[in-house]
């Protein structure tokens, strides 16, 4: 089976096509490299299809869907702060380029497509933890709202044209070859002042962390469960942390006693549109026989142990 990876040589989908080789896939990858690297698919370079292109440009997608039976559609902006800064950037990446994306399925007659979605698209829910079926989905964020907004143009797709889908809501995804993310923002933070660290925010933000391998794990689960034309799946760890805590696990990972400095932002949020509580159920995952392997906690420290042997790995 070929299968096609948009946004490929990014943090997810890198791990992704790893396992999809692993399984015996025959892959194609497509990637115009503006937050994915060339690094972390480099050893799989001769066992798959590289196509350097942008979804923004209908001609590459088109071009990198002939003879595709499935598509993971990973492609996107996945900085959640950007949103507040240019309004357009999400727009582009997550919106256009998925209804492009679909424009040439539905030309190359390529008829199934997992996308991995967010759990901010659920907003500021009132029920927690949250559920696949919860509803006003109401995101506070523009990353939130292009989420969803490819959710809803990926339904009416399968609805109108005869296609099926997976749609993955995650919770915080980290891990090997985390590009961006609070960890990655305190490991750096740190690393030019070991004696004080500036925390967005109140600290007591308190979310759930997805490690990779689980992550993966699950994505390929249900890729064998799928029974309707679109089912949509939560995907998270069973628990959740505080910011603050992040910042201990850190601390102690570097060996260091920083102290914390909080910005506070509006109600204690990191910035405009942070969800400063959120928890998926996954439940539903979980009645067809799957369970995370690690807690946030456990993710969080070993992303941080990564992240920091990358750093001494890299040093000359």
């Amino acid at each position: 089976m070929k299968v096609l990876v948009t946004g490929g040589a990014g943090f997810i989908g890198s791990h992704l096509i790893d396992a999809l080789i692993v399984k015996g896939y025959e892959v194609k990858c497509i990637d115009n490299f503006s937050s994915g690297r060339k690094e972390f698919i480099e050893r799989n370079l001769d066992r798959i299809e590289l196509i350097e292109g942008d979804l923004l440009n209908i001609e590459d997608a088109r071009k990198s869907l002939k003879n595709c039976d499935i598509v993971f559609h990973l492609a996107a902006n996945p900085d959640v702060r950007v949103g507040a800064i240019n309004t357009k950037t999400h727009f582009d990446n997550n919106i256009v380029a998925t209804y492009n994306l679909l424009e040439g399925m539905k030309e190359e007659g390529v008829k199934k497509i997992a996308f991995t979605s967010s759990s901010t698209v659920y907003g500021e829910a009132e029920v927690m933890p949250t559920p696949e079926n919860y509803a006003p989905l109401i995101p506070i964020s523009l990353y939130g709202a292009s989420k969803l907004a490819a959710e809803a143009l990926i339904c009416a797709y399968c609805h109108t044209f005869d296609m099926e889908a997976l749609i993955y809501r995650f919770a915080n995804v980290v891990g090997p070859r985390s590009t961006h993310g609070v960890i990655y923002d305190f490991i750096r933070k740190l690393k030019a002042n070991p004696r004080e660290l500036e925390i967005l925010g109140d600290g007591r933000q308190k979310k759930s962390y997805l490690y990779i391998d689980d992550c993966i794990d699950a994505m390929l689960f249900t890729m064998e469960k799928a029974r309707q034309k679109v089912e949509i799946y939560n995907i998270g760890s069973e628990d959740w942390v505080e910011v603050r805590e992040i910042a201990d696990i850190v601390s102690q990972e570097m060996g260091v006693t920083p102290e914390y400095k909080f910005t506070g932002g509006i109600d204690g949020r990191g910035w405009k549109g942070d969800v400063k509580l959120m928890r998926l159920d996954i439940s539903k995952l979980k009645d067809l026989g799957w369970k995370p392997k690690y807690g946030s906690k456990e993710a969080i420290r070993l992303t941080a142990k990564w992240l920091l042997k990358k750093i001494e790995d890299t040093k000359p």
